[in-house]
């Protein structure tokens, strides 16, 4: 297959990467700061929301609730313009290394079926977003939380329709989206890394090892699919756990002891998400494999 080296990514990646530092570093400094003084002004309201429904103290009960809710929604308003920086940092870090890949390797020429992997990349990632968005049961850590959710099983999916690559990029894009609509703003740059990673390891076990989308007996497709699901999910629930204790404790600035909390509740919630994951992911690739062959829509990853 011919490749021709290119330097554009490169040098874009590159400059984002600057980029995104810098404003990262004057966001901490100022938006995300507000949003810590923030946090300790909600804290304090809450006490007293707790303690007039007590009946230990005298006050509006409503218009506490609307002042609660007026600062949280300035809180997280802050807190994103730290998260985009974060994300634009992650993402640019990604493209310099594929632009370091296309300088020495080279690129392969844009194949026919782009397109039609654009159109579903775009399908599967609002997928995840649904998925995380709509499907999901919040578990309160003090002022953090974390949650039970379906959005992997469309990030696992899409990697195994896609390939490792767009299947990723997938996840990662519709899962940090919802991270950014909803009140888990702060683990969007997390998000977008750990579901980027995902996608590429799934990919690569099921079509650089396992060939998936060739011809194969129906058994050696449901075990490649299983596999290659697992080891996906795998590598999450040691890493989001980790990751995310690293993440939190350097980056945001939360409290190690809360962030070891946060780390322990994580790796639970993440070990079920997993299982979930496996099995739906691969109970969905093989219900869609065969109706996407006979529909000329199903793609062969090289």
């Amino acid at each position: 297959m011919e490749r021709k080296k290119t330097y554009t990514v490169l040098v874009i990646g590159a400059a984002l990467l600057i980029a995104g530092i810098l404003f990262s570093l004057y966001a901490y400094r100022t938006s995300y700061a507000q949003s810590t003084l923030l946090k300790e002004n909600i804290s304090g309201i809450s006490e007293q929301i707790e303690a007039v429904k007590a009946g230990t103290l005298e006050g509006d009960l409503q218009a506490l609730n609307a002042e609660l809710q007026r600062l949280t929604d300035e809180k997280l308003n802050k807190e994103r313009i730290y998260s985009y920086g974060l994300i634009l940092v992650f993402f640019a870090f990604f493209l310099t290394v594929k632009g370091l890949y296309n300088a020495f390797v080279g690129q392969t020429k844009t194949q026919e079926a782009d397109i039609k992997r654009l159109a579903q990349a775009g399908l599967l990632a609002a997928l995840c977003y649904i998925g995380f968005t709509f499907f999901k049961i919040d578990i309160p850590v003090g002022t953090e939380k974390t949650a039970f959710h379906l959005g992997n099983v469309f990030c696992v999916l899409a990697a195994m329709l896609l390939g490792g690559y767009w299947g990723g990029l997938s996840g990662a894009i519709g899962m940090t989206i919802a991270d950014l609509t909803t009140s888990y703003v702060t683990s969007a740059p997390k998000t977008f890394l750990l579901k980027l990673l995902i996608g590429l390891i799934v990919g690569l076990i099921a079509h650089k090892i396992f060939k998936l989308s060739q011809n194969h007996s129906a058994k050696y497709v449901t075990v490649s699919t299983i596999l290659a699901a697992a080891a996906g999910m795998g590598f999450n629930i040691i890493a989001d756990p980790v990751v995310g204790y690293f993440y939190k404790t350097y980056l945001l600035g939360v409290p190690q002891d809360l962030a070891a909390s946060l780390a322990k509740l994580s790796a639970l919630t993440t070990a079920v998400n997993a299982v979930v994951a496996v099995l739906c992911s691969t109970i969905f690739y093989l219900a869609l494999r065969p109706a996407l062959k006979k529909s000329g829509l199903f793609i062969e990853i090289q």
